[in-house]
Protein backbone atom coordinates (compact mmCIF):
# COMPACT_ATOMS: atom_id res chain seq x y z
CA UNK A 1 0.00 0.00 0.00
CA UNK A 2 1.20 3.51 -1.06
CA UNK A 3 0.75 6.81 0.44
CA UNK A 4 -0.41 9.29 -1.94
CA UNK A 5 -0.92 13.11 -1.26
CA UNK A 6 -3.70 14.45 -4.00
CA UNK A 7 -3.27 18.11 -4.16
CA UNK A 8 -6.68 19.27 -6.36
CA UNK A 9 -9.03 22.06 -5.67
CA UNK A 10 -11.72 20.18 -7.99
CA UNK A 11 -13.84 18.56 -5.01
CA UNK A 12 -15.63 16.04 -8.10
CA UNK A 13 -12.45 14.66 -9.47
CA UNK A 14 -10.28 14.93 -5.79
CA UNK A 15 -12.86 12.61 -4.90
CA UNK A 16 -12.94 10.59 -7.84
CA UNK A 17 -9.22 10.06 -7.77
CA UNK A 18 -9.58 9.23 -4.12
CA UNK A 19 -12.08 6.68 -4.97
CA UNK A 20 -10.14 5.32 -7.33
CA UNK A 21 -6.83 4.99 -5.73
CA UNK A 22 -7.65 3.73 -2.64
CA UNK A 23 -9.57 0.57 -4.87
CA UNK A 24 -5.90 0.00 -6.24
CA UNK A 25 -4.87 -0.44 -2.87
CA UNK A 26 -3.73 3.11 -1.89
CA UNK A 27 -4.12 5.69 0.97
CA UNK A 28 -4.67 8.43 -0.04
CA UNK A 29 -4.93 12.34 1.38
CA UNK A 30 -6.95 15.39 -0.06
CA UNK A 31 -5.41 18.89 -0.24
CA UNK A 32 -7.66 21.57 -1.66
CA UNK A 33 -5.29 24.49 -2.55
CA UNK A 34 -1.80 24.86 -3.04
CA UNK A 35 -0.44 26.40 0.33
CA UNK A 36 -2.46 23.24 2.12
CA UNK A 37 -0.96 20.58 -0.89
CA UNK A 38 2.75 22.35 0.01
CA UNK A 39 2.42 21.97 4.01
CA UNK A 40 1.08 18.18 3.85
CA UNK A 41 3.65 17.70 1.08
CA UNK A 42 7.05 18.72 3.76
CA UNK A 43 6.34 16.41 5.75
CA UNK A 44 8.32 13.26 3.20
CA UNK A 45 5.66 10.63 4.19
CA UNK A 46 4.16 10.09 0.91
CA UNK A 47 4.90 7.88 -1.29
CA UNK A 48 3.54 9.84 -4.59
CA UNK A 49 2.28 13.80 -5.02
CA UNK A 50 -0.60 14.28 -7.60
CA UNK A 51 -0.50 17.95 -8.34
CA UNK A 52 -2.95 20.06 -10.13
CA UNK A 53 -1.35 23.19 -11.36
CA UNK A 54 -4.01 25.65 -11.11
CA UNK A 55 -4.49 25.91 -7.25
CA UNK A 56 -5.78 28.57 -5.14
CA UNK A 57 -3.42 30.51 -3.06
CA UNK A 58 -0.27 29.14 -4.63
CA UNK A 59 -0.08 27.52 -7.85
CA UNK A 60 1.25 24.01 -8.48
CA UNK A 61 4.37 25.50 -9.87
CA UNK A 62 5.35 27.20 -6.96
CA UNK A 63 4.48 24.02 -5.00
CA UNK A 64 6.59 22.01 -6.71
CA UNK A 65 9.42 24.25 -7.03
CA UNK A 66 9.28 24.53 -3.59
CA UNK A 67 9.37 21.36 -2.75
CA UNK A 68 12.62 20.31 -4.75
CA UNK A 69 14.32 23.65 -3.09
CA UNK A 70 13.70 21.98 -0.10
CA UNK A 71 15.01 18.82 -0.80
CA UNK A 72 12.06 16.88 -0.89
CA UNK A 73 12.56 13.89 -3.23
CA UNK A 74 9.13 12.40 -3.64
CA UNK A 75 7.57 11.59 -6.89
CA UNK A 76 5.66 13.98 -8.62
CA UNK A 77 2.64 13.20 -11.12
CA UNK A 78 1.76 16.96 -12.46
CA UNK A 79 -2.37 16.39 -13.08
CA UNK A 80 -3.44 20.16 -15.08
CA UNK A 81 -5.45 21.22 -18.25
CA UNK A 82 -2.89 22.85 -18.75
CA UNK A 83 -1.29 21.36 -21.86
CA UNK A 84 1.38 24.02 -23.45
CA UNK A 85 5.00 22.85 -24.11
CA UNK A 86 6.00 25.72 -22.26
CA UNK A 87 3.90 24.50 -19.37
CA UNK A 88 4.64 21.31 -19.53
CA UNK A 89 9.10 22.54 -19.49
CA UNK A 90 8.42 24.63 -16.81
CA UNK A 91 7.16 21.78 -14.97
CA UNK A 92 9.57 19.03 -15.76
CA UNK A 93 12.53 21.53 -15.21
CA UNK A 94 10.74 22.44 -11.93
CA UNK A 95 11.16 18.65 -10.95
CA UNK A 96 7.73 16.88 -11.98
CA UNK A 97 8.51 13.13 -12.77
CA UNK A 98 5.45 13.26 -15.07
CA UNK A 99 3.41 15.39 -16.30
CA UNK A 100 -0.67 14.51 -17.61
CA UNK A 101 -3.23 16.38 -19.24
CA UNK A 102 -6.74 16.73 -18.75
CA UNK A 103 -9.09 15.52 -19.99
CA UNK A 104 -7.29 12.05 -19.15
CA UNK A 105 -7.75 8.13 -19.55
CA UNK A 106 -8.13 6.95 -15.85
CA UNK A 107 -6.31 3.33 -16.94
CA UNK A 108 -3.62 5.67 -18.23
CA UNK A 109 -3.32 7.46 -15.34
CA UNK A 110 -3.60 4.67 -12.90
CA UNK A 111 -1.05 2.97 -15.30
CA UNK A 112 1.33 6.14 -14.72
CA UNK A 113 0.91 6.22 -10.89
CA UNK A 114 1.90 2.23 -10.70
CA UNK A 115 5.04 2.91 -12.69
CA UNK A 116 5.84 5.89 -10.64
CA UNK A 117 5.60 4.02 -7.41
CA UNK A 118 7.17 1.12 -8.81
CA UNK A 119 10.34 3.04 -10.09
CA UNK A 120 10.72 4.62 -6.11
CA UNK A 121 10.33 1.42 -4.66
CA UNK A 122 13.00 -0.06 -6.78
CA UNK A 123 16.10 -1.45 -5.58
CA UNK A 124 19.29 -0.30 -8.05
CA UNK A 125 21.02 -2.88 -9.76
CA UNK A 126 24.53 -2.94 -9.29
CA UNK A 127 26.43 -1.55 -12.60
CA UNK A 128 27.72 -4.59 -14.68
CA UNK A 129 31.55 -4.12 -15.44
CA UNK A 130 31.67 -0.75 -17.79
CA UNK A 131 34.56 1.91 -18.21
CA UNK A 132 35.40 4.28 -15.15
CA UNK A 133 33.02 6.92 -17.71
CA UNK A 134 31.65 8.00 -20.76
CA UNK A 135 33.07 10.71 -22.49
CA UNK A 136 31.12 12.60 -25.39
CA UNK A 137 32.50 16.32 -25.69
CA UNK A 138 32.96 18.49 -22.77
CA UNK A 139 30.94 15.61 -20.70
CA UNK A 140 32.25 12.74 -19.03
CA UNK A 141 29.22 10.50 -17.10
CA UNK A 142 30.45 7.99 -14.21
CA UNK A 143 28.04 5.28 -13.88
CA UNK A 144 28.82 4.34 -10.44
CA UNK A 145 27.76 7.19 -9.15
CA UNK A 146 25.48 8.60 -11.26
CA UNK A 147 27.86 11.50 -11.43
CA UNK A 148 27.27 13.66 -14.47
CA UNK A 149 29.99 16.54 -15.14
CA UNK A 150 30.35 19.35 -18.05
CA UNK A 151 33.70 20.87 -18.73
CA UNK A 152 34.38 19.61 -14.90
CA UNK A 153 31.30 21.01 -14.10
CA UNK A 154 28.77 18.83 -12.14
CA UNK A 155 25.42 19.06 -14.26
CA UNK A 156 22.55 18.70 -12.05
CA UNK A 157 19.89 15.58 -13.94
CA UNK A 158 16.94 14.83 -12.88
CA UNK A 159 16.47 11.10 -12.20
CA UNK A 160 14.74 10.38 -15.17
CA UNK A 161 17.01 12.88 -17.06
CA UNK A 162 19.85 10.36 -15.99
CA UNK A 163 17.71 7.09 -16.69
CA UNK A 164 17.83 8.53 -20.50
CA UNK A 165 21.52 9.24 -20.57
CA UNK A 166 21.84 5.95 -19.30
CA UNK A 167 19.65 3.81 -21.60
CA UNK A 168 21.80 6.15 -24.85
CA UNK A 169 24.77 5.19 -23.00
CA UNK A 170 24.36 1.49 -22.65
CA UNK A 171 23.73 1.20 -26.46
CA UNK A 172 27.26 2.60 -27.10
CA UNK A 173 26.06 4.89 -30.29
CA UNK A 174 23.28 1.63 -31.25
CA UNK A 175 19.96 3.63 -31.56
CA UNK A 176 16.97 3.27 -28.94
CA UNK A 177 13.77 3.11 -30.71
CA UNK A 178 11.40 5.66 -29.09
CA UNK A 179 8.78 2.49 -27.78
CA UNK A 180 12.14 1.17 -26.46
CA UNK A 181 13.07 3.81 -24.52
CA UNK A 182 9.32 4.65 -23.04
CA UNK A 183 9.38 0.91 -21.92
CA UNK A 184 12.49 1.23 -20.36
CA UNK A 185 12.62 4.60 -18.41
CA UNK A 186 8.97 5.38 -17.73
CA UNK A 187 7.74 1.63 -18.03
CA UNK A 188 5.06 2.20 -20.59
CA UNK A 189 3.30 0.20 -22.97
CA UNK A 190 3.87 0.77 -26.56
CA UNK A 191 -0.01 1.84 -26.92
CA UNK A 192 0.54 4.99 -24.56
CA UNK A 193 1.47 8.25 -26.58
CA UNK A 194 3.76 10.75 -24.79
CA UNK A 195 5.58 13.99 -25.80
CA UNK A 196 7.29 12.95 -22.32
CA UNK A 197 10.51 11.44 -24.13
CA UNK A 198 11.14 14.35 -26.57
CA UNK A 199 10.72 16.75 -23.58
CA UNK A 200 13.06 15.08 -21.56
CA UNK A 201 15.73 14.79 -24.57
CA UNK A 202 15.25 18.42 -24.91
CA UNK A 203 16.38 19.19 -21.46
CA UNK A 204 19.49 16.74 -21.85
CA UNK A 205 20.23 18.72 -24.94
CA UNK A 206 20.23 21.99 -23.26
CA UNK A 207 22.05 21.12 -20.39
CA UNK A 208 24.80 18.88 -22.15
CA UNK A 209 25.01 20.06 -25.85
CA UNK A 210 26.89 23.28 -26.69
CA UNK A 211 24.10 23.86 -29.06
CA UNK A 212 20.93 22.56 -28.21
CA UNK A 213 19.62 23.58 -31.75
CA UNK A 214 22.17 21.59 -33.53
CA UNK A 215 22.91 18.67 -31.53
CA UNK A 216 26.36 16.48 -31.88
CA UNK A 217 26.11 14.47 -29.80
CA UNK A 218 22.37 13.62 -28.33
CA UNK A 219 20.99 12.76 -32.24
CA UNK A 220 17.56 11.79 -33.79
CA UNK A 221 17.57 9.22 -36.22
CA UNK A 222 14.62 9.93 -38.06
CA UNK A 223 11.22 7.48 -37.63
CA UNK A 224 12.92 5.18 -35.13
CA UNK A 225 14.04 6.66 -31.62
CA UNK A 226 17.48 8.42 -30.73
CA UNK A 227 21.27 7.89 -30.13
CA UNK A 228 24.15 9.06 -28.84
CA UNK A 229 27.69 9.48 -30.30
CA UNK A 230 30.66 8.75 -28.38
CA UNK A 231 33.93 10.25 -27.96
CA UNK A 232 35.38 7.57 -30.14
CA UNK A 233 32.86 8.80 -32.63
CA UNK A 234 34.22 12.17 -32.55
CA UNK A 235 37.79 10.89 -32.80
CA UNK A 236 36.72 9.16 -36.51
CA UNK A 237 35.18 12.16 -37.60
CA UNK A 238 38.08 14.56 -36.89
CA UNK A 239 40.38 11.90 -38.40
CA UNK A 240 38.44 11.73 -41.47
CA UNK A 241 36.41 9.33 -40.78
CA UNK A 242 33.00 9.53 -41.60
CA UNK A 243 30.15 8.65 -39.21
CA UNK A 244 27.09 8.09 -39.75
CA UNK A 245 24.90 10.60 -38.03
Amino acid sequence: MARVLVVEDNQNLAEGLRTNLEFEGHQVELARDGTGGLVRARTGSHDLIVLDLMLPGMDGFRVLEGLRAEGVATPVLVLTARGDEADKVRGLRGGADDYVTKPFALRELLARVEVLLRRARAVPEPHQASPDSFRFGEVAVDPATRVVTRAGHPVPLRPKEYDLLDALLRRRGGVAGRHELLREVWGYHESVLSRTLDTHVGELRRKLEQDPGAPQYILTVRKTGYRLALEREQRAEENGVKSEK
